[in-house]
Parts: structure tokens; C-alpha cells; sequence
């Protein structure tokens, strides 16, 4: 079963402190690589966190771990992924000019492949 969501990647708090680390030490690696899913969208997709879910978008997919979402931060439909090697497999390449590829509400959809952590 799958099921459709609207992606916003994006920076965090937590991205911009490990940044000045290095991108590849585990601080910012941890944060990049998780997707965030509200509580009630967990629940109805079956998923709890530390499962993991396939995410495809018209340009691409991934597979990626779930993380919930601070309460209250995403409403139901809308999902959040940081900026990193995954979330720029979903993104498509053309930036209309502006450099930056399109990267905010693009429609993706969601499979669970594995319900809770192992």
C-alpha cells in the first residue's frame, strides 16, 4: 500500500551545526538521512520510528528510516526531508534559471518497508 504526501526538503538546526564539522562525520550524516512524518501519518501508514519507507517522486526514490516530527511542526499530508544525497534524488534538475532546482511541495509517494526499527 502507498500512499501520496507533499515533500518539503529543507536546512535544520542540526544540519547547519554539523555542517561546520564536516558533511561527513556521523552528526550530519544522522540528520540528513531520515525522513519526518507526523505522528498521525505514522499511524495510518503503520509505520513507527526508526521504520523505514520507500519515497518516489516523478524524478526519482528513495529508501529512508522515519523520524517523527517535533509536535506540531508538520500537519498531516506533508513530509520533511533535509537537504542531502537523498533528498536530491527526488528533486528534478531543471532550476527554471534560478540555479536551484524545484525543491518545495512536490508530490511523492510513500510505502513502508519496514514498520519499526530493527
Amino acid at each position: 500500500m502507498s500512499e501520496t504526501f507533499i515533500m518539503i526538503p529543507g536546512r535544520t538546526a542540526k544540519q547547519g551545526c554539523g555542517i561546520s564539522e564536516g558533511k561527513f562525520k556521523e552528526s550530519y550524516q544522522s540528520e540528513i538521512n531520515n525522513l519526518q512524518i507526523c505522528e498521525e501519518d505514522m499511524k495510518r501508514l503503520g509505520v513507527s520510528p526508526g521504520g523505514r519507507v520507500r519515497v518516489t517522486s516523478e524524478h526519482g526514490q528513495i529508501d529512508v528510516d522515519v523520524k517523527a516530527s517535533p509536535k506540531g511542526e508538520l500537519p498531516s499530508g506533508l513530509l520533511f526531508i533535509p537537504y542531502g544525497d537523498l533528498s536530491s534524488k527526488l528533486m528534478g534538475g531543471d532550476t527554471h534559471g534560478s540555479g536551484m532546482p524545484t525543491s518545495k511541495g512536490f508530490d511523492v509517494t510513500v510505502e513502508v518497508l519496514r514498520p519499526v526499527a530493527e
